[in-house]
């Protein structure tokens, strides 16, 4: 057998990336889309793919430099529609499943999002958000068939609202997205909502007749991101009914079978900043009655918190009902692993459905209830698509996509820890060793922190750590306090207090890495992005233990962070108050108070459209080490969003792990 290389950060142009999902009428075939990177390495095509979970086949369905995603079977199971953009503009596509050409149901110069079929086949449901006008030239084209003049920013931006931009999406158009409905047949479209406060995650009821939907109506939505409501509306339009529910989130309702009762994700908590409470409700789809927790005691919230740098779904997915309304699915995140899990419907103890110890990162059930399909990660294996017998509890992999890859790469399995630290807490951790790994050999050693901090590290594959083990370095990564995955009261031990007993935790797992035999004690460094970033900028604030230090997408300075970024106006929760009620809370926690103690040489890395941490934080604490005269460098990415590491261009993302690797290399 042919010794197997290492990984490189090069390989990140190999990996493929599967997305999404949806299942057939009668569970034989799974339609997902697959997400490569085109071979100039400054973007991405995305293909859709037909999987037989009875045969086995495997077909590829859509070619090209295109972009398909959002692909769901029609109740016939004779068409697959799509989101892509083939013309000028993006549009719903039409693709049979016997095969053939696609066809355009309908373009239009904006977002279409969450597509779903009407029982019959006839119509599909949908949420479209048109963009702003382009202006027009002073010479417009006279040819109907020429492309649209290029979308140049304005002269000016009026900004009349608190949240008026998001990461990943850039300023907000001033159209809310609204619920469309689309004849198959003839393209024609009907937008059955309307209004300022817009909708989001539509769902026909079992006859057709009826759209559910959620929407914000409090009294000033972005002072209130985390309240929502919930409307059913006709299917041929008309005033929308609003169906009570507990103040709090609402998102993602499903009719019952019977038309009968809606099941949607929510909680009941306003305190709750970063939905950590999210679980399946249940209401009386007429209004008649209470909406109720069925899983009041699971203490676990309702979607996929498990983080990797290939990113593979779409982390929260709607409850399924089965065929007779006893039963409910959704995803959840313990430990390290995401799986799916049913609850009854009356209410009661969930339970686990799919493999345990990995990370399934998209689902979908069918119809039937009897089998399910997914995107599936583990710690040793990229994404790949799985079929669930839920009666057997069996699990079948159904693509091999990234198995060429995995046949020649050495990847390593990490070592599953629990570290001891204050207050009796258990931290979770992993251990990764290098290639050829010598447990009588020192080596330098890298420890890893998770952004959120409302997520968790686990059983996923991470291209970042197995490069920095490739590369000889042994690589920790732990889900200290405030991660997800541990239940409400571990998620919430830093609310007000980050930098304690969260610090106290990362430094437990510190002695735990340096007391390895195998690893030099005085020869560690450490990094991590978002909040990982924030933490990295605190521990070195507060300690000499690292030799060096990476620094991503950081928090540095919260009372400016409160208007520099996309959602830093919530964050008086997390901290405890307003920037102007406590200030001096928010000097506490602020690494930037502490940087006159750096002594670690420490790389900042930043992204110049970065809206969630603005590049402003990196930029102040960069002029204060320099001013001090610390060793300190700076790499910013033109362009790039928060989420570089996982979805950036693929050049810039592979010149980001040059970055890291190199300065751990010269200083390690």
């Amino acid at each position: 057998m042919a010794k197997k290389r290492p990984v490189t950060k090069e390989d990140l142009w190999t990996l493929k990336s599967l997305q999404g999902g949806s299942l057939s009428p009668g569970g034989e075939s799974f339609v997902f889309a697959v997400k490569s990177v085109r071979q100039d390495h400054k973007g991405y095509d995305s293909h859709l793919y037909v999987a037989g979970l009875r045969d086995g086949t495997l077909r590829q369905f859509t070619y090209g430099k295109k972009g398909d995603s959002g692909a769901i079977f029609s109740p016939g199971g004779t068409l697959i529609a799509f989101v892509s953009k083939r013309g000028n503009h993006p549009g719903i596509h039409l693709l049979p499943t016997g095969g053939g050409e696609a066809r355009v149901l309908v373009e239009k110069d904006g977002g279409f999002a969450d597509l779903s079929f009407s029982p019959d086949g006839r119509k599909i449901l949908c949420t479209f958000t048109p963009n702003d006008p382009i202006e027009k030239p002073a010479a417009a084209p006279t040819d109907p068939d020429a492309p649209p003049p290029k979308r140049e920013p304005p002269v000016f931006r009026h900004i009349d609202r608190l949240a008026y931009r998001l990461d990943g999406l850039g300023f907000f158009p001033q159209a809310e997205p609204q619920v469309w409905i689309f004849d198959v047949i003839t393209g024609a479209g009907t937008q059955i909502t309307s209004g300022k406060r817009g909708a989001a995650q539509p769902a026909f009821s079992p006859d057709g007749r009826w759209v559910a939907f959620a929407r914000n109506v409090s009294r000033d939505p972005d002072r209130e991101p985390e309240r929502g409501d919930l409307f059913v509306v006709s299917a041929a339009g008309g005033r929308p009914r609003l169906v009570p529910t507990p103040p709090g989130p609402v998102g993602y309702p499903r009719f019952s079978p019977d038309g009968r009762r809606i099941a949607y994700l929510g909680h009941d908590d306003l305190e709750d900043p970063w939905y950590e409470q999210l679980r399946v409700w249940v209401v009386p789809a007429d209004g008649r009655g209470q909406a109720r927790c069925v899983a009041r005691r699971f203490d676990q919230t309702a979607y996929d918190t498990t983080i990797t740098d290939i990113v593979g779904g779409p982390g929260m997915i709607a409850p399924h009902w089965s065929p007779d309304g006893r039963w409910l699915f959704f995803m959840s995140s313990r430990h390290g692993s995401t799986g799916l899990y049913r609850v009854p419907a009356r209410g009661g103890a969930p339970e686990l459905v799919t493999p345990d110890r990995s990370h399934l990162q998209s689902v979908c059930v069918a119809a039937d209830g009897r089998m399910a399909a997914g995107i599936v990660s583990t710690p040793t294996m990229p994404p790949e698509a799985f079929a669930f017998d839920l009666r057997k509890g069996e699990a079948r992999q159904l693509t091999t996509l990234n198995q060429g890859w995995t046949d020649e790469i050495e990847v390593r399995r990490p070592r599953r820890v629990v570290v001891r630290s204050t207050e009796k807490t258990r931290v979770e951790a992993w251990i990764l060793t290098p290639p050829g790994f010598n447990p009588r050999r020192k080596y330098p050693a890298v420890l890893e922190i998770h952004g959120g901090p409302q997520t968790q590290y686990g059983y996923s594959f991470f291209h970042e750590m197995q490069v920095l083990a490739a590369r000889g370095f042994v690589v920790m990564y732990s889900n200290p306090r405030g991660s997800q995955g541990y239940g409400r009261a571990f998620a919430e031990a830093i609310k007000g207090d980050w930098g304690n007993r969260d610090y106290a935790d990362v430094m437990a797992v510190t002695d735990h890495l340096a007391g390895l035999p195998y690893v030099n004690a005085k020869r560690i460094g450490v990094t991590g992005g978002s909040y990982g970033g924030y933490m990295t900028n605190w521990v070195v604030g507060h300690t000499r233990r690292f030799k060096a230090a990476v620094t991503q997408r950081s928090v540095v300075d919260f009372v400016p962070f409160f208007g520099s970024s996309d959602i830093g106006f919530r964050f008086h929760r997390t901290l405890g108050a307003y920037p102007w009620e406590d200030p001096e809370a928010y000097r506490r926690q602020s690494p930037l108070t502490y940087a006159r103690n750096i002594r670690t040489p420490l790389l900042i890395l930043h992204n110049e459209g970065d809206l969630r941490c603005n590049i402003e934080q990196a930029e102040n604490l960069f002029a204060t080490l320099k001013v001090l005269g610390r060793k300190v460098e700076f790499v910013r990415f033109p362009g790039e969003p928060h989420g570089l590491s996982r979805g950036g261009r693929p050049d810039r993302r592979v010149a980001r792990l040059e970055q890291i690797v190199g300065w751990f290399e010269r200083h390690l």
